[in-house]
């Protein structure tokens, strides 16, 4: 018993000892709590900023170059998830369209027009979203085709001009020393060529709802006329226009065109062109290649479109944009389109995309890449930067190129210009 009590009496005093001597080997200071021995909490990952565009198909290459631009840009931006969906020009109106009607609309749309987007007050000013370093690179001309009242609502995408086109061949056979500079010049030579070998077509016309808007700017702009006046007023039915239109149908009626402008298009008008059976048009820069690329290639030049006795030249431009839905977007939002549009026009990045889809370019600095690359282009850039273009931010602006095109459609049919610019200006707000 008393052997037992002793080991207890041991086994106590141990117990206290341990404890005395863990107080004086770690003192506890009132200022200082103990160690906390849990974990930190793991950091929960900042959520992406989702980012989607609706981009217009150009191409057959379209689809690819935009995938992996995608593919890019998201291994480069860790905070932002980029979709972009390629939509063919044939349906992207009505995807649009419904997106919209659905409260679905894109971050991001990259489309020809843009003023019915903005008189639905749908978009935000395109400054509030660019870079002041990307935004100095356009074309100022380029960026005031999306200026309503004041405000650029949106950027050109890429652009193309429009020049004449001559077989020099069929011009030097025929007689013509020149490629025709004025009207009269133009139809002087359209004689001779249909009278060297009448199965040529003298001169190309595009009378059809693809480019009938173009034809009816080919010669009213080369006639001193326009669609608007200088306080943006439309003015369809001044004698200068009612003169263009009266000389091209004059043309066609008098057999030195294209047999049918009501429904060949450019596309068939560059066809003849390559094969030799068509002397001279109007196209754009992407008809070069087109001609180049063909089985038996012609002997081409380009010159400046001819215009009336005493009128300046015009070249008539057209561009493609990209434009900003109003989203409520967040700070990280704004940023993140920021970002997608300083990617998108770093200089040659952008210049790949240009040339690639064969256009022009609608920025200074890929200009200068370009005519660097091809010397040949020079001369393209030079016309897209000077180019006159359609009066797109005008909301009428649909009806207005419906209308001049139904006018030259019914003009070819018999009918009076002068009458059918007057109805066409009378259903007009101004």
């Amino acid at each position: 018993m008393k052997r037992f009590l002793a080991l207890l009496l041991a086994l106590v005093m141990t117990m206290a000892l341990v404890a005395c001597g863990s107080k004086t080997d770690t003192p506890a200071t009132p200022d200082t709590p103990p160690a906390s021995t849990d974990q930190p909490a793991p950091e929960t990952p900042a959520e992406k900023v989702s980012l989607n565009v609706i981009a217009a198909q150009y191409g057959d290459l379209t689809k690819d170059w935009w995938a992996n631009f995608q593919t890019e840009f998201n291994a480069s931006h860790d905070d932002i998830d980029l979709n972009v969906e390629v939509v063919s020009w044939n349906d992207i109106y009505t995807v649009v369209n419904t997106r919209i009607s659905g409260n679905t609309p894109p971050d991001i749309l990259n489309i020809d027009v843009f003023a019915d987007y903005v008189a639905d007050d749908l978009l935000r000013p395109i400054q509030d979203f660019v870079s002041d370093e990307t935004y100095a690179k356009f074309y100022p001309a380029f960026l005031e085709q999306s200026n309503i009242d004041g405000t650029i609502w949106a950027i050109p995408d890429l652009a193309s001009a429009r020049a004449m086109y001559y077989n020099a061949d069929i011009l030097e056979a025929a007689g013509v020393a020149a490629p025709p500079a004025t009207w009269a010049e133009l139809r002087d030579a359209c004689e001779k060529i249909k009278a060297y070998d009448s199965s040529i077509y003298p001169w190309g016309v595009d009378m059809t709802t693809d480019e009938g808007q173009a034809c009816f700017a080919y010669y009213i702009w080369n006639n001193g006329g326009d669609f608007t006046d200088a306080q943006g007023n439309w003015t369809l039915n001044t004698p200068e226009n009612v003169e263009a239109v009266e000389y091209i149908v004059g043309m066609v009626k008098d057999g030195l065109t294209n047999s049918d402008p009501a429904n060949e298009t450019r596309y068939d008008l560059q066809e003849l062109f390559a094969g030799g059976k068509l002397a001279m048009m109007i196209g754009p820069n992407q008809i070069t290649n087109y001609v180049e690329g063909s089985a038996n290639p012609i002997n081409f030049g380009i010159a400046s479109i001819p215009a009336n006795e005493g009128k300046e030249t015009a070249s008539v431009g057209v561009m493609d944009r990209f434009m900003v839905f109003d989203n409520e977007d967040t700070d990280d939002k704004v940023d993140a389109i920021k970002e997608f549009f300083d990617y998108f026009y770093e200089d040659t990045r952008y210049s790949d995309w240009v040339i690639m889809e064969t256009f022009l370019p609608a920025t200074t600095t890929g200009g200068e890449i370009m005519a660097a690359a091809d010397p040949a282009a020079g001369e393209w850039i030079n016309i897209v930067g000077s180019a006159r273009f359609y009066p797109t931010a005008k909301a009428e602006w649909a009806d207005v190129k419906q209308g001049v095109i139904d006018v030259e459609q019914h003009a070819l049919l018999g009918g009076d210009v002068a009458e059918l610019l007057d109805t066409l200006q009378a259903s007009l707000p101004n």
